[in-house]
Order: C-alpha cells, then structure tokens, then sequence
C-alpha cells in the first residue's frame, strides 16, 4: 500500500502574529514552524501502517523552500521520502490542484491530510483533493482500519460517531482521535540523522487558476480591562452585568 500524508507548514500556536504591507500579507519574521496538528496525527496513523502492514508513506507539501525543515522533521519521524511543489500555497483550489497532480502521478491507495490547517482553518482540500482524483473520501476522520483494498474508517459527527466502509483510492480528512496525542512521535537522533539522507523531491507547479484571493488580515480585539468585584457586594456585580456587560 503506498501513502501519502499531506503536510502543511503553520506557525506554532505561540507565536505571536502580525501582518505587514497594510494588513495584506503574514509577517513570518520571529515565528516558529510546525507540522500542523491535524496533519500530524496523520502521519502517526501512516507509519502505524508502514510498521503493521509494510505500506510505503510519502510526505508532501506545497510550498517554498522555507517549509523543508518542516518535511525534514516529518521524515525523521519516519515517512520514506519527501515531495515539495515549488510554489506558495495561495488558496484551497490551488493547493488541491497541486496534490491531485502529485497523487496522479505517484498512484498512491491513501492519502492522509488533515481536515484543516491551523493557520487559515480553510477545511478545502481535503474534500476538493478527493474530487480532483476520483478517490472515496471521508472527512473528521478519528479511525480507520485498512485491510487489502477494503477500508473501515469512523469519523465524527454532531453528537457522536458514524463508521463507514469503502474501498482504496481514499483520501481522509484526519483529526485528533486518528491517533491519540499521547501517540505522537518526537524525532530521535538516529530519524533526524537518518532524515538528512532520504529524498525530498522538489516538483515544479501545475498551471492552474487562483480563484481566491485573501485581501486583508484583522487581529482580534485586544481584551477589555477586568473590574473586580468584592464578594460581599453583589448589588454592584449585578448592576456592571446589567448596564455595562449587557448579560443580564
């Protein structure tokens, strides 16, 4: 079985973010880059299967050459080789358009990614990846199973959980619950020793439309001030909830 994990190249959720050129563009000066969350679930339930089942499991991403110590990190964990398309990852459309020609010519039997990135949240490619290709798809993905070419997968519903059954070529959606946290992989020296020496492919873009385009970034508000109020006084606390909070 040969896979192919998704992986998206976000800031860490602690670094502090700002825009540059009037609030047009991501200001990547100072931040941290990680494997998205979700993605990384993904790529832990991968090398499940590499170890239990003998698959092969391929990482890519679309981006520029900024995001390889995040494919770097991502073979040190395990994955056998590493695709980057040289291109920045604009909009949804446009990265799917990318993966479906990398999962065209590759002819993977699974293709795990995340159900979103954490930096824009799109929730796009997946989906869209899946109708690009002609693969079965399942999104919020918390299990799955693969047994020949018959695959078992449950995902996450409103109020619960819904098991399905399908067949390979599939593409997940993945999510926390693919995998538990407690699961995930740091790289050891020997991964990221062994890392330096496995390929990573560098593939040029597909000419395809960007049917999307961000126009202005807006940071949340900055929180108000807090106003303390004695336990002893709730006529106060009652009349701030009433005429300034507007709670009650």
């Amino acid at each position: 079985m040969k896979i192919l994990v998704c992986i998206s190249h976000v800031p860490d959720t602690t670094s502090k973010i700002n825009f540059t050129e009037g609030d047009t563009k991501f200001d990547t000066n100072g931040v941290q880059f990680v494997i998205n969350p979700n993605d990384e679930f993904g790529l832990t339930r991968a090398m499940w299967f590499k170890e239990k089942q003998g698959a092969s499991v391929d990482v890519v991403n679309v981006g520029g050459a900024e995001t390889e110590p995040t494919l770097r990190k991502a073979l040190a964990i395990g994955a056998d080789n590493a695709i980057r398309v040289n291109t920045e990852a604009t909009d949804g459309f446009y990265v799917a358009k990318q993966l479906a020609k990398v999962v065209q010519d590759g002819g993977y039997d699974l293709v795990i990614a995340g159900r979103e990135s954490i930096d824009y949240n799109g929730g796009m490619v997946p989906g869209m990846l899946a109708a690009l290709t002609g693969a079965n798809f399942v999104n919020t993905c918390i299990g799955l199973e693969i047994e020949g070419d018959n695959a078992t997968a449950v995902r996450e519903i409103d109020g619960g959980k819904e098991t399905s059954t399908t067949k390979l070529p599939l593409v997940v959606g993945g999510q926390k619950g693919l995998v538990e946290e407690s699961d995930l992989r740091i790289p050891n020296m020997r991964g990221i020793m062994m890392a330096r020496k496995k390929p990573l492919t560098v593939v040029e873009a597909v000419e395809t439309a960007q049917e999307t385009k961000a126009v202005k970034f807006e940071k949340p508000a900055p929180k108000g001030e807090v106003t303390l109020v004695s336990p002893d006084n709730v006529g106060q606390l009652v009349e701030l909830l009433h005429n300034e909070a507007k709670a009650i």
